[in-house]
């Protein structure tokens, strides 16, 4: 992983074990929301998590892009399918879109691997 999404999940996982020190009830519900929204149902997880990774593109939200790329790969989704979702975004969110799926391309080479050249 690289130095860059290395330090993005230290502070997330910071940030996380500090909401959760401090007892924080929102952070707590918010916890609760994430859980029941990405649980398997008529969507499958991996379907769902591909859906925020397009909209993270599109709302420009790097930690969103990383943590959505991790959670589909995790969830059994290919480098294909995370590309699709990408893409999806940047049709929906058009050239800012596709400027912001330039971190999300770097989170690809992070979990995938490189691409192969063409």
């Amino acid at each position: 992983m690289s130095d860059e999404l290395t330090e993005m999940t230290r502070q997330r996982k910071e940030a996380h074990a500090e909401f959760l020190a401090r007892e924080s009830a929102v952070y707590r519900a918010f916890l609760d929301m994430e859980r029941a929204a990405f649980a398997d149902g008529v969507l499958p997880r991996k379907a769902k998590e591909l859906i925020a990774l397009g909209i993270s593109v599109v709302i420009n939200c790097e930690s969103c892009m990383q943590w959505h790329i991790e959670q589909a790969a995790t969830a059994g989704a290919s480098e294909a399918e995370v590309l699709e979702a990408i893409e999806v975004g940047i049709e929906m969110g058009g050239g800012p879109a596709t400027a912001h799926s330039r971190f999300a391309l770097r989170t690809i080479a992070a979990v995938f691997g490189p691409a192969d050249p063409p």
